[in-house]
């Protein structure tokens, strides 16, 4: 029956989701009407709102654009692919492929999303490719569709956007509800029930839905972009540019401050993950590995194609955020299903607000600084535990990462699928993934 049920939602899938950039296009002009409809302003006002958003995530585009890169490149230098390549070889079978992907996903993602992202992507390559040089076949779009799951769980995890801001001194909201340990949101129970629920159950799920033998489209019936390698084991030529190219004192003048950097950081914070963190140390791990200046920037240039959807779709991402929160749509959203809420509905009501806002601004850090504050006030007046509804936020949060394909763009670089290819399948993670996170938020009310 899963089995049916995958194959259906993969044609669905394909036949209705429209290129990521499209889609980021028709959601645009969604927001558009809705600003004009619902939240009374002129066209020319909405114009005016998506242009002064265009550009606001330039920096964090940046961000995307290097965890791919460095991610990947680190990935492909010969010491990370030796070990890659022996864990993707360690399935027997084309359904203990897809529970590797979807459990190592999963447990990257809770750490850390921005490594879930990389190390979803590359082992779903790996694994793919593996598999298939040893006659087992395993149907990519779906360990893609593994190797995404770490958008699904991340904001339950260490790398949660509210709960870190929230756990930090003077944030923007500190006057409203001051500082909000981490063992007040993330580090709860409950939370911990949900996780483990959701890493027994999501993916057993991909494994059932992978679909009849003659339906298989295997990693050789896609393109991907893979860094060359191309004078790893070659001579430099003579030649004084070609030595300070090619010189492994040049790359120990970043790799050893760098290094040295990264251990006082983990040594004064702990294992404090963030986006830039993540992408310094794959940075510098990626240079010492390389050795040579020349070597690493190859490598880069070779798998930069596949950045090319995050520079060109995150601008509307961030239009769209712009309309959203300048408008007053979010306040709309958010007001009108907290109104209608008591004690005991706001939990859930928050997870589907939050779910709903998510669809149309995917920056989770956007929109909580829009929405949390609305959410944190309603909860507050409904004497609703403050850790409660920044979870309820939260999962909502993550719930629609999988109908969205703003997150997968990386993924999808790296792949060269598109959005439709994994969709289908990601859309009916929400299922168990709505039961699983939203059954706490029904019961606390009823505890506190």
């Amino acid at each position: 029956m899963l089995q049916s049920l995958g194959r259906k939602s993969a044609i669905w899938s394909e036949r209705i989701i429209p290129d990521a950039f499209v889609f980021a296009v028709i959601l645009s002009a969604v927001i558009f009407l809705l600003g004009i409809v619902v939240a009374d302003k002129t066209p020319v006002e909405m114009v005016g709102y998506w242009y002064d958003g265009f550009w606001n995530f330039l920096g964090f585009s940046m961000q995307m654009v290097l965890i791919l890169l460095t991610g990947y490149v680190l990935a492909q230098s010969p010491p990370i692919r030796a070990v890659i390549q022996r864990l993707a070889g360690q399935p027997k079978t084309s359904r203990q492929a897809i529970l590797l992907i979807a459990v190592v996903t999963i447990f990257a993602g809770f750490i850390n999303w921005g490594l879930g992202l990389v190390i979803g992507a590359i082992l779903a390559i790996a694994v793919s490719l593996s598999a298939k040089q040893r006659g087992i076949r395993v149907h990519f779009p779906l360990a893609v569709a593994a190797g995404y799951l770490a958008l699904s769980i991340h904001s339950a995890g260490f790398s949660s956007t509210a709960p870190l801001i929230v756990n930090t001194d003077n944030h923007f909201l500190f006057q409203q509800i001051g500082r909000i340990p981490f063992t007040e949101t993330v580090l709860t129970s409950w939370n911990f029930l949900a996780v483990l629920a959701y890493i027994i159950v999501v993916p057993l799920l991909l494994v059932f839905l992978s679909p009849p033998e003659d339906e298989v489209r295997e990693v050789g019936d896609f393109h991907e972009s893979k860094p060359t390698e191309e004078g790893l084991d070659g001579e430099p030529a003579a030649t004084l540019v070609k030595k300070l190219e090619n010189s492994r004192l040049i790359t120990a003048l970043v790799v050893l401050p760098g290094l040295y950097y990264i251990s006082s950081y983990f040594y004064d914070r702990g294992f404090d993950l963030n986006i830039n963190i993540v992408n310094f140390t794959f940075l510098i791990i990626g240079l010492a590995l390389y050795q040579r200046p020349l070597l690493y920037i190859k490598a880069i240039t070779a798998a930069s194609s596949s950045a090319a959807g995050i520079v060109v779709q995150f601008p509307f991402y961030a239009g769209i955020l712009g309309m959203m929160s300048l408008s007053g749509l979010i306040e709309v959203f958010s007001g009108g299903m907290v109104a209608v809420s008591t004690q005991y509905t706001f939990p859930i009501l928050a997870f589907f607000s939050a779910a709903l806002v998510n669809f149309f601004v995917p920056s989770a850090g956007g929109q909580w600084a829009v929405q949390g504050p609305i959410l944190l006030q309603a909860g507050e007046a409904l004497n609703v535990p403050v850790g409660v509804t920044i979870m309820a936020h939260q999962y909502g949060d993550q719930l629609t990462n999988m109908l969205q394909p703003f997150w997968a763009l990386p993924l999808l670089g790296l792949t060269g699928l598109k959005a439709r290819d994994i969709l289908g399948y990601t859309a009916l993670t929400m299922i168990p993934a709505l039961v699983i996170f939203g059954l706490p938020l029904l019961i606390l009310p009823y505890i506190w």
